[in-house]
C-alpha cells in the first residue's frame, strides 16, 4: 500500500507459496488504498465490494488515518510497546514509523498470516532491532503472546497497546471473537490500551452489507459485520477514551492530516465513515 495510485495491471511479485486463486483481505485492502501488492483475484473481489458502495474506498482511507492518529496519541502518552494484529501490507505511516518518531526506543510486533504481507514486512524491517514481523493467526493468542520474538520485544509487566484495526470483522462468531480479545486483555498490564476498528451493519443498507459479505465469501477470511452494540462489547474491561466509540474520521480528527475523498461528503459526517466504528480503550485494572 502506498499513498499514490498504482495501475491495477502492474502485478506484484509473488513470494513462494502464495495462493493466487483466492482473494485475501490484506491484498484487497491494499487495492482499496491504490497499492500494487495485489493480484487479479483480489482486484476482482474488491471491485465487487466497490460496486456495492464506492464509500468502501474512502472507509479504508479513514481507517488508515484513524490507526495513525491512535498510535501517535498513545505514543505521546508514553506507550512504548505495540502489537499490531493482522497488520496488513506495509505502507506510508506504519505503526513503527509513527511510534518511533515519538520515541525511537518504541517496540513493535507485527502479526499476520498472509505470505505477501510477511515477505514485504520482513524486507521493510530488515535490520530494525526494535521491530519485527511474525507469522501468526490472531485467533491463536497464546501462540502469538508466547512467540520468541514477541517475548523478546514485549514486556507484559509494562503498558502495551494491542491493535485490532479492521481485523475482528474477519473473525466469525463461531470462532468466539470476544473470548479472543479477552485472552489478549488478560496479559495486559493496567494502563495498557486496546485499539479497534470494525465494519458495521449500522450505516450501509442491508443490500450493501449482503453484497460485501458475499464478495468475501470465497476469500481466505469471510467478513462478519456487526452492530455498534456488538462492537462496543469488545471493550469489556476497558474505559473508552474520548470521544468513545465513533466513526473513524471522527476519532480525534487532525486537520493537518491528508485526506483522500472519493465521493461527496454527506452533511454532518465525513465520507466513508458509515462503514466502520472505531475506538481506543484503556485498561484500568489487571
Amino acid at each position: 500500500m502506498t499513498d499514490h495510485h498504482v495501475p491495477a495491471e502492474r502485478e506484484t511479485h509473488q513470494p513462494s507459496g502464495v495462493d493466487t486463486t483466492r482473494p485475501t483481505p490484506a491484498r484487497m485492502y491494499d487495492y482499496y488504498l491504490g497499492g500494487k501488492d495485489n493480484f487479479a483475484v483480489d482486484r476482482e473481489a474488491a471491485e465487487r465490494v466497490l460496486a456495492a458502495s464506492a464509500g468502501v474506498r474512502e472507509a479504508a482511507w479513514g481507517n488508515r488515518r484513524f490507526l495513525q492518529r491512535a498510535v501517535r496519541c498513545l505514543a505521546d502518552e508514553g506507550i512504548e510497546q505495540f502489537i499490531d494484529l493482522g497488520a496488513g501490507l506495509p505502507t506510508v505511516g506504519n505503526v513503527h514509523e509513527i511510534a518511533q518518531a515519538v520515541n525511537p526506543d518504541a517496540r513493535v510486533v507485527y502479526v499476520d498470516n498472509d505470505p505477501v504481507v510477511l515477505a514485504h514486512g520482513r524486507a521493510l524491517l530488515a535490520g530494525g532491532a526494535n521491530t519485527t514481523v511474525i507469522t501468526g493467526d490472531m485467533r491463536r493468542p497464546h501462540d502469538i503472546l508466547g512467540h520468541p520474538d514477541t517475548m523478546r520485544l514485549i514486556d507484559f509487566r509494562r503498558r502495551v497497546a494491542v491493535l485490532f484495526v479492521a481485523t475482528l470483522h474477519f473473525v466469525p462468531d463461531e470462532d468466539e471473537p470476544y473470548d479472543l480479545v479477552r485472552a489478549y486483555r488478560e496479559t495486559m498490564a493496567a494502563g495498557s490500551h486496546l485499539v479497534i476498528s470494525h465494519a458495521t451493519t449500522q450505516g450501509p443498507s442491508a443490500d450493501q452489507v449482503a453484497a460485501v459479505e458475499d464478495a468475501y465469501e470465497n476469500a481466505t477470511a469471510r467478513v462478519t459485520m456487526r452492530s455498534e452494540t456488538e462492537i462496543s462489547a469488545f471493550f469489556d474491561g476497558f474505559d473508552l477514551l474520548p470521544p468513545g466509540l465513533t466513526r473513524p474520521d471522527l476519532w480525534r480528527p487532525d486537520p493537518a492530516q491528508p485526506t483522500h475523498t472519493h465521493r461527496p461528503r454527506g452533511r454532518g459526517q465525513p465520507a466513508g465513515t458509515d462503514w466502520l466504528f472505531a475506538g481506543v480503550g484503556r485498561r484500568t485494572t489487571t
